[in-house]
């Protein structure tokens, strides 16, 4: 394995600040808001041995806390109230805040940023983890 195939795909993160990035193409995103959403973070933390996969937080408003999970794997799935599918698909289009992995990026910030081989949150541990937290 050469060094080229550990780097992380930095393509869809903006090189500071932060950036809105269109649903379904790199990812989807469930978000949840407020203290649910840091709850159900820790959880995922927890049950994964704190390697969940991309977890973004803000930090103002909403307090919202973003999971970044495959492309097209939110949808066909029954997802508990206050969890919120930001995805792409007919006459739909959501946007994902994404931050810079270094410098201001307030009011988001990496709760786990992005590793190397590019995975994602896993869909289905984190729906079974928000359906136990949340219904």
């Amino acid at each position: 394995m050469n060094t080229e195939s550990r780097q992380v795909n930095l393509d869809w993160i903006p090189a500071s600040g932060f950036q809105l990035r269109k649903a379904g193409v790199q990812f989807d995103a469930v978000r949840v808001d407020g203290e649910d959403g840091r709850r159900l973070a820790d959880f995922i933390e927890e049950l994964t041995d704190g390697e969940p996969g991309p977890i973004v937080i803000e930090s103002s408003g909403w307090r919202s806390v973003y999971f970044l999970v495959p492309a097209g794997s939110t949808s066909h799935r029954h997802w508990p109230r206050g969890t919120i599918r930001l995805n792409a698909g007919p006459c739909h289009v959501s946007y994902v805040p994404v931050p810079a992995l270094h410098g201001l990026t307030w009011p988001l910030a990496w709760r786990v940023p992005p590793t190397p081989d590019s995975r994602f949150v896993h869909p289905v541990l984190l729906n079974k983890a928000a359906c136990a937290l949340l219904e």
